[in-house]
């Protein structure tokens, strides 16, 4: 839900001409005639919609001064901008000392005010986003801090919301990269265990033969190598929340002992004589289809009937592609100043493109490609050309490419296996050599029409190779392609490719 910019000024005909100006910036816009009525609006604006007050320093009633007073009982306070006809270095200094975030003089030039509006969202994207790490650092995060404003996300904040005020488990399901550690955290925040430790697993990360000590932990000396005892993530999370990511990764033994944990709120490290108690608020997470991997005997049924109490399904992006441009503006925000870069925004085509896109790789694709495009910029706004990747797939967009240099009078060397096409700078063909005797297989590294293909593609290309080489096997493809299990099979999934069951 794209932030509304709300103008505070008793004249009509300069509260209109605020309104289309803002509006032709690329701003929703609302207006208020009072500043009495301003923060009735406030106060009615419970999902944090008004992102930024344009106030009238002088008006009848209560004027600009007494606005910014009351705003800071509210416990949402969009920054603010005053506005003024007789600006004084008194006046400048009270109005930023009551919280007003500039000031701009009448009559207003367009320009100026498109500049202090961005300067605005920009404060509010990186206070946002050190109010966000701060929050998660405590344990407190809320569905309050969470961009999720599109009426997609509305059940699952509710569903969050209601989940919070009990310790019954909950599954988040939903594709890789939507957020489901975020909802978890919030779930946590807005719990009776906020404050308490949040201890995330990534089940698809764990090794097989450690799993047992790593979740349960273990006594010195109960194995080879044990040389002290280890306390396991159950009882790191007592008292507060353990978030177990990809549960379907989760081997068959350990599933066991889970339930068993679950049952009996205890748990026995390995190599120890008694077993542990151990209170924690269980949260598990998964991209896969439990139940499909119930009835293939990789997962226990009566794990997931016991997980499957209080089910929360995050939509993917493309489902709620309102959130992209307060993600954007986010993440924009929050690169540039990692990156010490003047990033002021977006063009309006960029623009355009992004939130026409499905986004298959959700929010965490969206976040890498504001990274890149911030880390390439040139130039104050992100344009088309910082998002290569994205205008190769949406119809309508392409890449204003410079000129190529000359070419250089030396060959490249090119080491291993490549095989040279036409020309030696630019192979058509990324040739691998036979294996075993069979014959030697290739990948197009040009397009039809002789342009490099991207990376993107040329990386599903492989894992189809890979695929069909190793004949479905899960484990071993991931291991040649040196990726997670878990991040292979959202790879597959994002290509269209169905993992065959084993």
């Amino acid at each position: 839900m794209a932030k509304r910019v709300l103008v505070v000024d008793d004249d009509p005909v300069q509260r209109r001409i605020l309104q289309e100006t803002i509006k032709r910036l690329g701003h929703a816009v609302v207006g208020a005639e009072s500043g009495d009525k301003a923060l009735a609006a406030l106060k009615a604006d419970e999902s944090g919609e008004i992102g930024l007050i344009l106030l009238d320093l002088a008006m009848p009633g209560s004027d600009g001064m007494a606005v910014l007073a009351a705003m800071r009982s509210l416990p949402r306070k969009p920054r603010a901008i005053v506005l003024t006809a007789n600006v004084t270095i008194d006046s400048a200094i009270a109005a930023m000392r009551a919280g007003a975030v500039d000031f701009v003089v009448k009559p207003v030039i367009p320009e100026r005010l498109e500049v202090s509006i961005k300067n605005a969202f920009r404060i509010e994207a990186l206070e946002g986003e050190i109010s966000r790490i701060k929050a998660a650092a405590r344990g407190e995060l809320d569905f309050a801090d969470l961009i999720a404003g599109s009426e997609t996300m509305s059940r699952v904040v509710a569903l969050g919301r209601r989940a919070a005020k009990s310790g019954i488990p909950v599954l988040v399901e939903g594709e890789g990269g939507v957020g489901k550690e975020l909802i978890a955290r919030a779930i946590q925040g807005e719990s009776s265990r906020s404050g308490r430790p949040f201890v995330t697993v990534n089940c698809g990360a764990i090794p097989e033969t450690q799993t047992d000590s790593i979740l349960f932990g273990h006594e010195k000396g109960s194995f080879p190598g044990a040389a002290e005892r280890q306390v396991g993530k159950f009882v790191e999370a007592d008292r507060g929340t353990l978030f177990l990511d990809e549960i379907g990764e989760l081997p068959l033994e350990a599933q066991a002992k889970l339930l068993q944990a679950l049952q009996d709120g205890e748990i026995t490290p390995v190599g120890a004589k008694s077993p542990v108690k151990a209170d924690f608020r269980l949260i598990a997470a998964t991209n896969q289809n439990l139940i499909h991997l119930v009835q293939e005997g990789r997962f226990r049924e009566d794990l997931y009937y016991r997980l499957n109490v209080f089910p929360i399904w995050v939509p993917p992006l493309r489902d709620r592609l309102g959130d992209v441009p307060e993600l954007m503006r986010h993440f924009i925000a929050r690169f540039a100043a990692e990156e010490r870069k003047r990033i002021d925004g977006i063009e309006p085509e960029a623009h355009a493109m992004l939130v026409s896109y499905s986004w298959p790789g959700n929010i965490r694709q969206l976040e890498n490609a504001v990274f890149r495009a911030v880390v390439l910029a040139e130039q104050p706004l992100l344009s088309v050309n910082e998002f290569p990747q994205i205008a190769a797939h949406v119809e309508g967009y392409r890449v204003s490419v410079p000129p190529a240099p000359a070419p250089r009078t030396v060959a490249p060397r090119i080491d291993g296996p490549v095989m040279l096409g036409e020309s030696p700078h630019a192979p058509a063909t990324i040739h691998l050599p036979s294996l075993n005797g069979r014959d030697a297989v290739g990948i197009p590294a040009l397009s039809e029409g002789g342009d490099i293909r991207s990376l993107e593609d040329v990386e599903a290309d492989m894992i189809r190779l890979a695929f069909g080489r190793y004949r479905g096997r899960m484990t071993e493809i991931a291991k040649r392609l040196g990726i997670g299990r878990s991040t292979l099979y959202r790879k597959m999934r994002e290509i269209g490719l169905e993992a065959r069951a084993s």
